[in-house]
């Protein structure tokens, strides 16, 4: 395969078509200080957009590197053949009706894959695709308006949407934007290619994914791998967890869009930041050009306004942040700069006594970033150029950077509205090695998603595990409990003493066997508490039989009553194509859809990251004795959930689905006293 550098930073370039998106392309280049050759080709005109134009691929002067390619669906395959056989580095397809339609044209699947065919070893991106600007270069091969500027250096954002992407190069937060690159269909190229091409140029410090669906994860897995061994931090903003934005996503880009579950944790396994918003994009970009990443989400905050100083603490305690208690050397400074009258804290409200005072402000912000924390942050909201002139707040951004050049350690300016941080001042911040975060939402958000990068998630371990990948496609049924915690028993999973009936009287006999209590289910029904087919604690063969009438089953399923309970957990394993085998933990029993409290992790997990998953639990107190009541045994607990993680890789090409409903957690040992698994026949 050609190099898709040669694509993204190509030294000539050739655009084929003659309508107003191949004329924009030609402007683009242009406009954008691009400063090789650029080529437009069409059989009748004699210029594009005021460039010479050639009638043939034929004609050209010499190889083009990339090509925007800009005719029908049908013509697009003739062209981009002809192209790989002169040589060239690599298309933009423009045309849309491949994949992304096959619901709606019969030949769509077809077309893409004779594209796929005619482009060879040339790459292309696409098609349905508007393609990419990279200002490194000077390079726009984009039929559209876009808002970047020529950067020396900067972060790059690739997307399926290219519209999100001409929203987001038209942010005024000061993020130095130096490529966009959208992918279209990736018929061939895909997100994770382009991500590690554009990860390996130097000037490119950051990556941003705006993500519909991933399309093949072993290779996201290896640009995870990439960026790390780079040292690049990654940031996704990842949609698709409500139905409507599913529904959206399959219509879009015939990509396996998967749960939202485990798209959360596929990002988290490969240590890539999560970003709810295009904002929250935006700013923890700014912060990862600027940092790199923050080792931890500790912040050291100062404002000249106890209500800002108040709201900071808000926020950042919402979204994870901690703020330690000032150092005995912050202390001591702090005081030698604001006097006896501004009480010490972080957040620190330094008051408005040296309000005007470019010296002892930079003394403030210089003792504050003494400690120990990851960031250290300024509030700090402009006045309205428009209204007011603001000397005195410039002394605050001098300060700002003069404390940044003696501790040379991360700062940031805060702003609480995104307009108060105007876009020169954030360009003037970012030259001064300070990051302006604009708005304190998205700030503290910011923050919270950058630590990503560093602590315990850092290391290389849960990268070195590989992602247990799901097999095809394959027929499956439904085991019922009682084969279910068969099979589940014979993997080492404790499941209580059981045996089954078919009448009412045969199953009072057979909970005599058992011993009392005992529980009595109805066989084949799914929900059973909902249809009145589980009766618990029976302490006689009359009320088992009494109990089995009523339910007026075919089958019934007899079990030895689980006592000294002191929480019930769900432990589910799903297969999810997009995404792996997803690990789902959370409060049990029946009020499990109610409570919603759940956490999930990829397949294959360690212990302990099953046990810190356990503790983040809302509910995760139950287990370790609230209120006085007995702890659960947690290393048995923990024992179950590796039995089941084990069950899942033995039969993984198999699988489908797996689910412990509760498991019952004792202050010794831990019981699965109900089961299911969808899955093929074992052979």
């Amino acid at each position: 395969m050609e190099p898709l550098s040669r694509l993204l930073s190509p030294q000539a370039i050739v655009v084929i078509g003659g309508g107003a998106w191949c004329a924009a392309v030609v402007a683009q280049c242009r406009q954008t200080g691009f400063t090789g050759p650029v080529w437009p080709v069409h059989p009748t005109r004699t210029e594009v957009a005021g460039v010479p134009a050639y009638p043939s691929l034929a004609d050209l002067p010499g190889v083009p590197d990339a090509a925007f390619v800009g005719v029908n669906r049908v013509a697009t395959i003739e062209v981009v053949n002809a192209l790989a056989d002169m040589g060239c580095g690599g298309a933009v397809c423009f045309a849309a009706g491949y994949a992304e339609a096959s619901a709606e044209l019969a030949d769509a699947a077809t077309l893409q894959a004779q594209l796929v065919a005619a482009a060879g070893p040339m790459r292309i991106l696409g098609p349905n695709c508007y393609g990419f600007v990279n200002m490194l270069d000077g390079a726009a091969l984009w039929p559209d308006r876009h808002g970047l500027s020529p950067v020396d250096s900067g972060v790059a954002v690739i997307g399926q949407s290219s519209n999100v992407l001409i929203n987001l190069t038209m942010q005024q937060r000061g993020l130095p934007l130096a490529c966009v690159v959208a992918v279209g269909n990736q018929a061939q190229s895909s997100m994770a290619d382009l991500g590690r091409a554009l990860l390996d140029d130097t000037r490119i410090t950051a990556l941003g994914l705006h993500i519909e669906g991933i399309t093949d994860l072993a290779a996201f897995e290896a640009l995870a791998e990439h960026a790390r061994a780079l040292g690049k931090p990654i940031v996704a903003l990842k949609v698709g967890s409500s139905k409507q934005a599913q529904a959206a996503v399959v219509s879009h880009t015939a990509s396996l869009v998967g749960s939202d579950a485990g798209a959360r944790a596929l990002l988290t396994r490969f240590g890539i930041a999560q970003v709810e918003t295009p904002a929250e994009l935006v700013e923890t970009l700014k912060l990862c050009h600027l940092t790199g990443g923050l080792p931890s989400g500790t912040v050291a905050s100062a404002s000249c306004s106890g209500g800002e100083a108040s709201l900071m603490a808000d926020l950042g305690e919402r979204a994870g942040l901690e703020f330690p208690p000032l150092t005995p050397a912050q202390a001591k400074a702090l005081r030698a700069v604001l006097g006896p009258k501004v009480a010490l804290a972080n957040p620190l409200d330094y008051n408005t006594y040296i309000w005007g005072d470019e010296a002892a402000l930079t003394a403030c912000f210089t003792a504050l970033g003494l400690g120990d924390q990851a960031l250290t942050c300024v509030v700090l909201d402009l006045p309205r150029p428009d209204r007011f002139t603001a000397p005195d707040y410039d002394m605050v951004i001098h300060a700002l950077a003069a404390a940044r050049a003696t501790n040379g350690r991360p700062m940031a300016a805060v702003s609480l509205l995104s307009e108060g941080l105007p876009e020169e001042v954030c360009e003037t911040l970012i030259a001064n090695g300070v990051v302006p975060l604009c708005g304190i939402r998205e700030a503290v958000q910011a923050i919270a998603a950058a630590a990503v990068f560093g602590g315990e998630t850092a290391e290389v371990g849960p990268l070195a595990r590989k992602v247990l990948l799901p097999g095809p496609d394959s027929a499956v049924r439904l085991h019922g409990e009682a084969e279910a915690k068969a099979l589940l028993s014979g993997a080492g999973l404790a499941v209580p003493r059981a045996c089954r009936a078919t009448s009412a009287q045969e199953a009072g006999q057979r909970a005599i066997e058992i011993g009392f209590p005992v529980v009595l289910k109805g066989e084949g029904v799914a929900h059973k508490t909902e249809a009145g087919a589980v009766a618990l604690d029976l302490m006689s063969a009359d009320a088992v039989e009494a109990a089995a009438l009523a339910m007026r089953c075919d089958g019934y399923l007899i079990e030895e009553m689980v006592t000294d309970t002191v929480a019930e957990l769900l432990v589910g394993i799903t297969r999810d194509p997009a995404h792996g085998f997803v690990l789902t933990l959370g409060l049990g029993g029946i009020l499990t859809e109610l409570i919603n409290d759940t956490v999930s992790l990829l397949i294959p997990s360690t212990r302990d990251e099953v046990r810190l998953a356990l503790a983040r639990l809302r509910t995760g107190a139950l287990l370790s004795g609230y209120r006085g009541r007995k702890a659960a045994d947690i290393e048995a607990v923990l024992d179950a959930v590796m039995i089941l993680q084990g069950f899942a890789e033995t039969h993984c090409t198999r699988l489908q689905e797996l689910e412990i409903n509760p498991l019952m957690c004792r202050p010794s040992g831990a019981v699965a006293a109900d089961a299911l698994i969808r899955m093929g026949d074992i052979t």
